[in-house]
């Protein structure tokens, strides 16, 4: 019998220590101080001890490995187990309070890790490609909120619901969670203004 099944079951665990050791690095090098080595997949390979060529097997290029480390962090703050929860809901509106509270969570956990990347994005295009693939998901999520909202409540309008759904984009964003939190607010209490806004904006105040 040949041990190859073996030897591929050993590999998959090595594979995935890797794969965690360069995700952890790109991180670290990532939320460096300023000063640090740019952002590169050498740099990655480096700082992970692993050969160059690993980082480009594992993901494929440098945009892979950004989209890769965008999705570990998310999965680590069960944002998207979170969202699908939400949508889980009959009713839109205890959808929309659910996928508030789910991005204010995750944006609370990882305030200066996502501040820092969203600075760099300004200065790397590939970066801040990354983070504009991220941004579409949030912004197709608010899409289907609000058609939901307009089917099952007639608010918002037809007519309505461009303006409501770019004012939710806006208001689930990590710079309206930053400015809002600022250096010392809770997060329950800057949640429940993001809601409190959101409920505004499609159309669905508090008092409704």
């Amino acid at each position: 019998m040949s041990p190859r099944p073996y030897r591929l079951g050993r590999r998959k665990p090595a594979a995935q220590r890797t794969r965690a050791r360069v995700l952890r690095a790109a991180r670290e090098l990532l939320t460096a101080r300023a000063g640090a080595e740019p952002f590169s997949v050498e740099a990655v390979a480096r700082r992970a001890r692993v050969a160059r060529m690993t980082v480009y097997h594992q993901f494929g290029s440098r945009r892979g490995l950004l989209e890769a480390l965008f999705d570990s962090f998310a999965a680590g703050g069960e944002l998207p187990a979170h969202l699908a929860a939400a949508f889980q809901r009959p009713d839109p509106l205890e959808s929309l309070a659910d996928v508030v509270a789910a991005f204010a969570r995750f944006w609370d956990a990882g305030r200066p890790w996502i501040r820092r990347v969203r600075a760099l994005g300004v200065l790397d295009p590939e970066l801040g490609e990354a983070v504009e693939a991220r941004n579409a998901r949030r912004r197709e999520v608010v899409r289907v909120l609000v058609e939901r909202l307009g089917q099952r409540y007639g608010r918002p309008a037809p007519g309505e619901r461009a303006q409501a759904e770019a004012l939710l984009y806006t208001l689930t964003s990590f710079e309206t969670f930053d400015m809002l939190a600022g250096p010392r607010r809770k997060l329950p209490d800057v949640a429940g203004q993001v809601l409190f806004l959101a409920r505004a904006a499609v159309g669905h105040p508090r008092d409704s």
